[in-house]
């Protein structure tokens, strides 16, 4: 029987402890191997360290300089009940893109704390970001416990502040556990200093996690992402993020209207398939010569995503330089790609707080969450990001730079 794989992030507040736990993790599951140990071991005791965890992720030099994760890294370990892929995303304000980056690609979210610090500034903004993502399941640890000696009262404290804030974007966490990374406890064993605590460890709550259901419940969804000529066929190619596609099947393509019916399902080198399902990335052949091009969706006549030039959203914006009102950008979802502007802000909130700036606004800034209406040049299909994910998440683009991610939420 073939293994279960998981993804997960672990987000959090710059060096509270994001690196430190994925090594802790690696070494205590027996997934690092005797030459990386001995790697990590030299340059940690070059730099006149203890052993540092952090190393095994933390491969870049300019990051072991700086004490700090730039890029999204991912790596591997199995527990007795699936394999797991941990995305370490990177807690410097300076690298929210990374972060989000990370985060999209994952089924689970592990939100770290300092125990001695509490619930900073990125912590609340990625706690935030988790929320915009939908990731629904998201644990919380608690780390750094012994930098304050274990206690169950500043445990209780902390819970209560992360926990406040969880709750403001809508997220209730799985399971919060102390621990102390650098020291192991609570991680893959149980902590002697803490015999307070009777709930799940890290290792347990991570098998809390459920696998994804697929959505093949909801209507056909098929981005096309590419038109190949193979000898004298046209096969378009797209990944299906809902529904099932097969042969036989009548589809229609938005945002041009073109109806036809799907006459074959492949994959490279493989026989024709019988249908292919959602998280499947596959070739189609049609039973009519349609121009189709990239960024068409595939979707049956009697249910279709909505078309249409105006959308209301929740972006969170991520550049230096502000965004004005009325200025030109382009708009990206699934594999549609437009010209567009935002027509207005209807409210500004700081991330971090969520507290109002304004409402009826001219701009947004660095960090900013903007409640918006966004206006397209040209038609596209989407959905409420909260029916349909991938046709309702998207990002917005100025020049060559990815300066805004949101969610369709009308």
């Amino acid at each position: 029987m073939e293994r279960e794989t998981l993804n997960f992030v672990i987000v959090g507040h710059v060096d509270h402890g994001k690196s430190t736990l994925i090594g802790r993790l690696l070494y205590d599951t027996q997934s690092l191997s005797p030459q990386k140990m001995e790697e990590v071991e030299r340059m940690s005791k070059e730099l006149g360290r203890d052993v540092e965890f952090a190393f095994v992720m933390d491969h870049l030099q300019e990051e072991r300089d700086q004490g700090i994760t730039i890029d999204t890294a991912q790596t591997f370990f199995k527990t007795d009940l699936r394999d797991y892929v941990i995305i370490d995303a990177p807690g410097h304000k300076e690298f929210i893109k990374n972060m989000i980056t990370g985060a999209s690609q994952a089924q689970a979210a592990v939100l770290i704390v300092d125990a001695d610090e509490g619930v900073r500034e990125q912590t609340r903004r990625h706690a935030y970001l988790l929320a915009m993502l939908g990731l629904e399941q998201v644990a919380v640890v608690i780390n750094k416990m012994d930098l304050v000696e274990f206690g169950q009262e500043r445990f209780d404290a902390v819970t209560a502040e992360v926990t406040e804030f969880l709750g403001k974007v809508g997220v209730r966490p799985l399971q919060v556990v102390p621990i102390s990374a650098k020291e192991g406890d609570n991680i893959a064993v149980r902590s002697e200093q803490m015999e307070w605590y009777a709930g799940p460890i890290v290792l347990e709550v991570l098998d809390r996690f459920r696998l994804p259901v697929r959505p093949e419940g909801k209507p056909l969804r098929l981005p096309i992402q590419d038109v190949y000529k193979v000898d004298d066929r046209r096969i378009w190619v797209g990944r299906v993020e809902s529904g099932i596609a097969e042969p036989g099947q009548e589809v229609v393509f938005l945002p041009a209207e073109s109806e036809t019916r799907i006459t074959s399902v492949e994959r490279f080198l493989e026989p024709p398939l019988e249908k292919a399902e959602a998280g499947e990335s596959v070739g189609i052949t049609l039973a009519d010569p349609l121009f189709v091009e990239r960024g068409q969706i595939a979707c049956p006549p009697h249910s279709r995503p909505r078309v249409t030039d105006q959308v209301r959203a929740n972006v969170f914006w991520m550049s230096k330089r502000r965004m004005e009102v009325g200025e030109n950008l382009r708009i990206k979802c699934a594999t549609q790609e437009v010209p567009a502007k935002l027509t207005r802000v209807l409210r500004r909130t700081d991330s971090s707080s969520l507290d109002v700036i304004s409402e009826e606004a001219g701009e947004l800034k660095n960090n900013e969450i903007g409640e918006v209406l966004i206006e397209t040049r040209e038609p596209i299909a989407v959905e409420s990001f909260y029916d349909v994910p991938e046709l309702g998440r998207f990002v917005l683009v100025r020049g060559n730079d990815v300066v805004a991610g949101g969610i369709v939420t009308k």
